[in-house]
């Protein structure tokens, strides 16, 4: 969603660019829509370095005039790969990860892409800083640092050195990238922000923090500024969203910022789901009610129509 939300707010000379080359080649869709997948991944080593810490599927559609923009849970359980949804890029790659997706959502996922945690932080920092609501203020005191995975911390049992302490006060503050990816990331925090849902919650904040951050700069009327960060997300984000649709893309954006394109932001909330208390896999797992997901895919047609 980062690589969409930008590549949809650069136009400016970049647009005049592409007039001038093929890059306005058919979007692939369906029903109207063009739907897309974001994993965001560790990446950078540790233990869970190809596990799909976000999962955010998003649906923009011009007739109706309407962007979706859904969150996944990690812990959703897939009987069909006996495994969480979030080890399926981890098992598969991206092939695996859209035909999970896809089976759970009932929906087509046209194109994808896949962040690390490093360009995240790359990406926001290039761009100086973001501007994050904080909706409460909350503490994680086990958030893990990266490398520390398997330290025995001389022999604390309770292994205090693999964390670090996080604090968030409610209101608006800047964030740079390292502090963005925290904010996003936490997800041992006291209260109701301790929740994967929260954390979806949060991670959408970052996304149109970026995206606000764009427009309120006018990046696009700085060819050499956008273009710069255009380049970095060709860098650092693996996606089949390539150049010959770049044109496309911006065209989309534009007819739907033009049209005041209604923006829909969820998470599949718990209702869908249960934790069973005990589960043969034996992981914390959430499972969908009636052990299907008929009631999960009626529910995104319904945000989608």
């Amino acid at each position: 969603m980062i690589l969409l939300f930008l590549g949809l707010f650069l136009g400016g000379v970049f647009f005049f660019r592409c007039l001038k080359e093929n890059y306005f080649r058919p979007l692939k869709n369906g029903s109207g829509a063009v739907n897309l997948l974001l994993l965001g991944i560790n990446g950078s080593g540790g233990l869970d370095k190809d596990l799909t810490d976000t999962i955010i599927f998003a649906s923009l559609n011009k007739d109706l005039k309407k962007i979706v923009m859904v969150s996944v849970p990690r812990d959703l359980w897939v009987e069909e790969i006996k495994a969480k949804i979030n080890t399926a890029y981890h098992y598969g790659g991206v092939d695996l990860a859209q035909k999970t997706l896809t089976r759970v959502l009932g929906q087509p996922i046209h194109y994808y892409a896949v962040v690390n945690f490093d360009s995240f932080e790359k990406i926001i920092d290039y761009l100086g800083g973001i501007e994050v609501g904080v909706e409460r203020t909350f503490d994680d005191y086990k958030y893990p640092i990266l490398g520390k995975e398997k330290d025995l911390c001389g022999g604390d049992k309770e292994l205090k050195c693999r964390y670090e302490t996080l604090h968030f006060e409610q209101g608006k503050q800047i964030m740079d990238g390292q502090t963005a990816l925290k904010f996003a990331r936490s997800r041992n925090a006291e209260g109701d922000e301790g929740t994967d849902f929260a954390r979806s919650i949060r991670q959408q904040k970052i996304i149109l923090s970026i995206k606000d951050k764009v427009i309120k700069d006018k990046l696009y009327f700085h060819p050499q500024e956008a273009l710069g960060l255009l380049s970095l997300l060709q860098q650092e984000a693996v996606t089949d969203i390539k150049p010959d649709i770049y044109g496309s893309l911006l065209l989309l954006g534009y007819q739907l910022i033009k049209q005041q394109a209604v923006l829909g932001l969820t998470v599949l909330n718990g209702n869908l789901f249960v934790h069973p208390k005990y589960h043969y896999s034996k992981q914390w797992v959430l499972v969908p009610n009636n052990n299907n997901w008929e009631e999960v895919r009626e529910y995104i047609k319904k945000l989608l129509n």
